[in-house]
């Protein structure tokens, strides 16, 4: 497993400047993360990532795709704004997804990644079909573009997530899709125990983010992120599990601050699952 971090693009962003941190933090693996519509439209967008990328050494393990619209990440007003749930923006979302699948496959990137969002948790809801026909329009884009599509965790349930996997799959195929597990974010919304979530869903697991944080005590918001190592992620258990499932691709820091702080919060992480690594 090597260890990369999350990097955030948009049509202003210095390239040179954030790959050139990479490279002092000696970090060569990346997410790339996009809630820029009009970057996936830029003219030789796609090819100056791939310039900069080559030029510090930077690999890209997989590409993250945001999507347009009003978005609260609560327990509350998240149901009705987030990913591919809500039926207003589900259309255009769908829109920005295939568009972000084409700007991907530019990349050369193998996944794509998103937030689908509250996936109803009774498969017999009338909205479970409709999110999973959004979703399996995307998993054909992907696949066309030999990409795999990757749900992050975090807003369903792990047998939730699977069930829908396993739908997607029955119509699309083996393989389409998968999921990026964010070990945080199970914790955050309060959904399972990371180390647990494997047991569920471990074979369909395909990218990791390195995040921590605690479980929420307030009904109406999630909980709080921590550095990694700080929250209630059991990461000694969390790396053992990932071996015990045959996961061996890398684990993308990501620590959603900025400034110094979290620079300094990164090298940690790095040094510590560096160590766990090695060790378990």
């Amino acid at each position: 497993m090597n260890i990369g971090v999350v990097q955030s693009v948009n049509r202003t962003t210095d390239l040179d400047a954030i790959f050139t941190r990479m490279q002092q933090m000696d970090i060569h693996s990346c997410q790339l993360v996009c809630w820029d519509r009009q970057l996936l439209h830029t003219p030789g967008a796609a090819e100056k990532v791939v310039a900069a990328m080559e030029k510090y050494d930077v690999k890209l393990s997989a590409f993250w795709c945001g999507w347009e619209g009003r978005r609260v990440w609560d327990f509350y007003e998240g149901q009705i704004t987030l990913g591919l749930v809500p039926v207003d923006t589900r259309a255009d979302r769908v829109q920005m997804l295939l568009e972000g699948s084409d700007f991907a496959n530019k990349l050369g990137a193998k996944f794509m990644v998103t937030h689908v969002g509250y996936i109803p948790e009774n498969p017999l809801d009338p909205n479970y079909h409709g999110v999973l026909n959004a979703c399996k329009t995307v998993a054909e884009r992907c696949a066309k573009n030999g990409q795999m599509f990757l749900f992050e965790t975090g807003q369903e349930t792990p047998v939730t997530l699977r069930r829908a996997l396993q739908d997607i799959e029955a119509s699309v195929g083996a393989g389409c899709v998968g999921i990026n597990l964010d070990p945080a974010n199970l914790i955050l919304y309060g959904k399972a125990n990371p180390v647990d979530a494997l047991e569920v869903f471990g074979e369909y697991v395909r990218g990791v983010h390195g995040k921590d944080g605690k479980y929420p005590t307030d009904g109406h918001f999630l909980g709080e992120e921590t550095p990694l190592g700080k929250g209630k992620v059991n990461y000694p258990a969390f790396i053992r599990k990932l071996k015990e499932v045959g996961y061996t691709g890398d684990i993308t820091i990501e620590r959603e601050i900025s400034g110094d702080e979290q620079t300094r919060d990164i090298l940690m992480a790095k040094a510590l699952l560096e160590k766990l690594i090695a060790e378990l």
